[in-house]
């Protein structure tokens, strides 16, 4: 009952990741034990009605931060979309480097993936006059620890992922060029696993990406999108809930004993076909039994953090003497 606890906060909240959403179903479920314990839950871009009416209607506090003006610039899209973006991401950091867009300052560029940040990286190798600093979540620890560290010659261009986009906040940053994508797990039905398709982020994102200048001085957002297409783009991102393959939703729940998917109070439940394809799924692979209990082997799943097929494969290669090769495949 988190009796060790009187208040709660649940940071991020709009990420909406399986976790968060455990969690704020959880906390539905413990609030009327515990009336006593007080949830805060805090996003600079959230669902507000949403997240007040799944706690009925608890009360919604506005707080202003201490920000600077963004200025926020759209540029139109190129027509080769790959070589053209890093063509004008190249373009207008030697014009941010040159004073075009005003004072000099370091340059935070968000793109998809790790291919993306080494490719541009190369092509910006030949301007001594910028710090290229790559960030994405396998790089090491000390790598990542660059981007914090003032100081050295020329101006600072950090090349991120979605990881700069809420998960840490990189210091000093006057100008965000958006190219306005990412990759984002989705659960794909015909293939039956979870991809990592590239999907124009939603106005939340591109605007938590937009508040990364402007902490410290007034910024510069550019948006390599026209602003009719920003304005056609979804308000929120779609929760994790509903772009995951529900075998492991499933797989988690009863590994976590948070009772049964079909009553557990989701912020967005998820539909029942889903529900049933998903535990129709782990019967297939021994993960559960006919009652929908957890096996010996299903417990073995959740504790891998991939799909509950790829998970089966490796445990049966594990079994069979070929981890490694069903590794490389998996």
């Amino acid at each position: 009952d988190l009796s060790a606890y009187d208040t709660l906060i649940i940071d991020e909240a709009h990420e909406r990741s399986l976790n968060i959403d455990f969690l704020l179903g959880y906390l539905k479920q413990l609030l009327p034990r515990r009336p006593d314990l007080k949830v805060i839950v805090t996003s600079a871009t959230i669902d507000v009605a949403r997240f007040s009416e799944h706690f009925n209607d608890a009360p919604v506090i506005e707080v202003s931060g201490r920000t600077y003006p963004v200025d926020v610039q759209y540029v139109g899209d190129t027509e080769d979309r790959d070589e053209g973006v890093r063509q004008q991401i190249a373009s207008l950091l030697a014009e941010i480097e040159q004073g075009r867009f005003g004072p000099r300052g370091d340059a935070l560029v968000f793109l998809p993936g790790e291919r993306d940040i080494r490719e541009l990286a190369k092509a910006l190798r030949d301007n001594d006059r910028l710090r290229v600093l790559p960030l994405y979540a396998r790089l090491s620890q000390a790598e990542q620890n660059r981007v914090f560290q003032s100081g050295g010659s020329g101006m600072r261009v950090v090349l991120a992922t979605n990881v700069a986009e809420t998960s840490l906040t990189v210091p000093g940053i006057r100008y965000v060029i958006d190219p306005g994508e990412a990759r984002i797990s989705r659960y794909s039905y015909r293939a039956k696993v979870q991809r990592l398709p590239i999907e124009a982020v939603s106005q939340a994102s591109a605007n938590q990406r937009k508040g990364r200048c402007g902490r410290v001085e007034p910024g510069i957002c550019i948006r390599l999108y026209s602003e009719e297409d920003f304005l056609g783009r979804p308000e929120f991102t779609d929760p994790e809930i509903l772009r995951t393959n529900l075998a492991a939703v499933i797989l988690q729940m009863l590994h976590l004993r948070l009772g049964s998917i079909e009553d557990f109070p989701f912020i967005e439940p998820p539909d029942g076909k889903a529900i049933s394809d998903g535990f129709n799924l782990l019967q297939e692979l021994s993960a559960v039994n006919r009652e929908s209990q957890l096996t010996p082997i299903g417990r073995q799943l959740a504790r891998l953090p991939i799909d509950p097929r790829l998970g089966r494969m490796v445990l049966e290669g594990a079994r069979q003497g070929s981890l490694e090769e069903i590794l490389i495949v998996a």
